[in-house]
């Protein structure tokens, strides 16, 4: 019996794949085994939104050829499917496969068989048309649903829609479906995941469902505590989406919102689909009916035309906003994107620090969040066992 082990970077839309694809290689006689412990194959899943996340399959490729020097290294993954030959050329890599091709690996390679030369299986991004449905069972408390796939915004500085390929989504039966299944698993909380959350419904080219629509199908799904939207566009966020969670027992007040910018003139620059207006609108909405809700927030610092005062408008904009977090990504030049090509570009050491006056902000916006929340009584999701006379949930 051939042994795998996987290693994922990335978003949690690529755990809940990886998770799918390791129950696949289960199911044909493959045994699943820790990265660490030797085995035949290794199967690497990665993530290209930042060069650090292309550096760190290098090493992880690097730390697998160490373990077990015979291995067959596979890359599946978006920077699989965004730079393949570049990827064939790093030593020690065995196949290379595309998006279209990744959850068939197990067909496409005859038996992990090494080759004279990396064998690369990777079609262009227009033959990514089918919804492959996965989610993560991995944790005794908390799975990871996949719900829609692919992108049809194009936003400057993202190369997901040439790595995923176009929108497209599962029906709400088959998802209805799988969060039965999680659930006889005794997991208790679902998260909805996808590229573009909120674009759910569009099937074969055609939009067919909506996304408010799964959402209550969802809730009716007996043995569930917990349903979270993991991420979800401000404009694609409806007052009717918020109304529902904020009235029901089983989607949890957190929503975590991309904002990129509080700049409108960085976010018409970047091809956003809102200004910052919305965004005021979409949080005071939520507010007004949850008050206590959660909320985190994405923003991209050093984006090329990005001034000392446009930065200080999204640090102002933000400080003044009741949001709960932030998540700051540092502008990271990628190939093949409109931003790539913009003047105006933000020297590093600059872009570091404007990163750090939002991380440090970030903190204390984690701590008003937590103080604001003393004494208040919630129902607790526990997480692990009793150690010390202490649960953690």
């Amino acid at each position: 019996m051939k042994k795998v082990a996987f290693y994922t970077l990335g978003c949690k839309l690529n755990f809940s794949e990886t998770s799918s694809i390791s129950r696949m290689f289960e199911g044909r006689g493959y045994q699943k085994v820790e990265f660490q412990e030797q085995p035949d194959i290794f199967i690497i899943n990665t993530c290209s939104v930042t060069e650090n996340a292309d550096k760190k399959c290098k090493k992880i490729v690097k730390e697998a050829k160490k373990i077990n020097p015979e291995a067959f290294v596979t890359i599946i993954g978006c920077y699989a499917q965004l730079k393949p030959k570049e990827i064939s050329e790093i030593k020690g890599v065995d196949a290379v496969l595309g998006a279209a091709e990744k959850f068939q690996l197990i067909d496409k390679l005859d038996g992990f068989t090494k080759k004279d030369k990396p064998q690369v299986l990777a079609s262009d991004i227009k033959e990514a048309q089918t919804f492959n449905n996965a989610f993560s069972i991995n944790d005794r408390t908390r799975t990871f649903l996949k719900v829609q796939d692919g992108c049809n915004y194009h936003c400057a500085f993202c190369t997901i829609p040439l790595a995923r390929g176009k929108s497209r989504s599962d029906t709400i039966a088959n998802i209805v479906k799988s969060a039965e299944e999680i659930a006889s698993n005794e997991v208790k909380e679902i998260v909805l995941t996808g590229v573009n959350t909120g674009d759910f419904g569009i099937q074969e080219g055609k939009r067919k469902e909506r996304f408010i629509d799964l959402v209550k199908a969802l809730d009716l799904v007996e043995g569930i505590e917990r349903f979270r939207i993991s991420s979800i566009e401000p404009n694609l966020l409806t007052n009717e989406i918020i109304e529902f969670v904020a009235q029901s027992k089983r989607f949890v007040p957190h929503f975590h919102i991309p904002l990129q910018s509080g700049s409108n003139k960085i976010l018409r620059a970047m091809r956003r689909r809102y200004l910052r207006e919305l965004y005021v609108d979409r949080v005071t909405k939520i507010k007004s009916l949850m008050p206590n809700c959660c909320i985190g927030v994405d923003v991209i610092v050093g984006f090329p035309g990005e001034t000392e005062e446009d930065f200080l408008d999204t640090y102002h904009f933000l400080k003044d906003l009741p949001v709960s977090y932030l998540h700051v990504f540092t502008y990271s030049e990628r190939a093949n994107t409109t931003a790539d090509e913009m003047e105006g570009v933000v020297p590093l050491k600059i872009r570091n620090k404007r990163s750090k006056m939002l991380r440090s902000l970030s903190e204390k916006m984690k701590r008003a969040f937590y103080e604001q929340n003393v004494g208040r009584e919630e129902v607790v999701l526990f997480e692990n066992d009793v150690k010390e006379g202490l649960m953690e949930g």
